[in-house]
């Protein structure tokens, strides 16, 4: 006999009756003898469990279906207040969201909670920059503002006050009256001018 004859590639196996049939769900509902083909939710705090059904049975169950049965009226709206964002935590600019808890002031206590499995919105560095330790403010100035500061050896951080009281002294000492008439000092003189004047116009004197 030829096993490599071509007579064997047309032979055809029937499928055998005897093979096991997958057994379908039956309905969870009881005394219900049909399978259960459909899945209907649990509902709250059983998110991603399923009832299995017949189609009589899924209908009913979806007619009665109410997601907030159980939660008063007040938790009903800090819900649908929360769905507005996801149900993720928020907290007001500045404000340590992680040391504070997410609960809002005045809100009433929730019996449910959004669902963080890989604790990312608990995680290390959220938050850190309010976390992080105020560091004084300096002034932003324009560049001719700066280069007025330094004609008169002053830094950014000098108030009016400051200001007007390095200007005295300059003048008096680059003014040709406290030099005994020298004028070599003139366009020293005009540039301490020049730099009070721009100082003046930006409003810090």
């Amino acid at each position: 006999m030829d096993l490599n004859s071509r007579l064997f590639d047309s032979i055809r196996i029937k499928p055998s009756c005897d093979e096991p049939k997958t057994a379908e769900p039956a309905c969870e509902t009881p005394g219900c003898t049909h399978p259960g083909l459909y899945r209907a939710p649990k509902g709250r705090k059983a998110e991603g469990q399923y009832w299995r059904f017949c189609m009589d049975h899924v209908r009913a169950y979806n007619a009665a279906y109410n997601y907030f049965d159980g939660m008063n009226d007040a938790a009903v709206q800090a819900y649908q207040k929360d769905a507005i964002i996801g149900h993720r935590p928020t907290w007001a600019m500045g404000a340590n969201g992680a040391a504070e808890g997410t609960k809002r002031k005045g809100e009433p206590p929730r019996d449910w909670a959004y669902v963080d499995p890989l604790g990312i919105l608990r995680a290390e560095g959220v938050g850190e920059t309010a976390r992080r330790a105020k560091e004084p403010q300096r002034p932003r100035h324009s560049g001719a503002v700066r280069k007025a500061l330094d004609v008169l050896g002053l830094d950014e951080a000098a108030d009016a006050a400051a200001i007007k009281a390095q200007y005295k002294v300059l003048v008096k000492r680059f003014h040709p009256d406290a030099n005994g008439g020298d004028r070599s000092f003139e366009e020293r003189l005009r540039d301490i001018i020049r730099a009070h004047d721009t100082l003046r116009a930006a409003g810090l004197c």
